[in-house]
């Protein structure tokens, strides 16, 4: 009885764990397919970039500008601004 409870638990749980990882990845990878997503965002997060353990960069995209931003424990602070590239399409 307890042997066969053992092996349901041996088989079954790596099963289980495998298909939750597998749905999460294929919905990080699918999100950003769906329609109205992308486009319709007024800000744009284009890179982060960590510089010590409790301050990160990030470039924010709004309105045609970049903004260049430190985000640390203490908050959100803007470092600098400029004119975004603009794209060709």
């Amino acid at each position: 009885m307890m042997w066969s409870y053992i092996l349901k638990l041996i088989v079954l749980l790596p099963l289980v764990c495998g298909l939750m990882i597998g749905c999460l990845y294929l919905w990080r990878k699918l999100e950003t397919r769906m329609p109205g997503r992308a486009d319709m965002r007024l800000i744009a997060v284009k890179e982060t970039m960590m510089i010590s353990p409790g301050l990160k960069l990030a470039v924010v995209e709004f309105e045609g500008k970049r903004l260049l931003v430190s985000v640390g424990r203490g908050g959100v602070t803007l470092v600098d601004r400029a004119e975004a590239p603009r794209t060709f399409s």
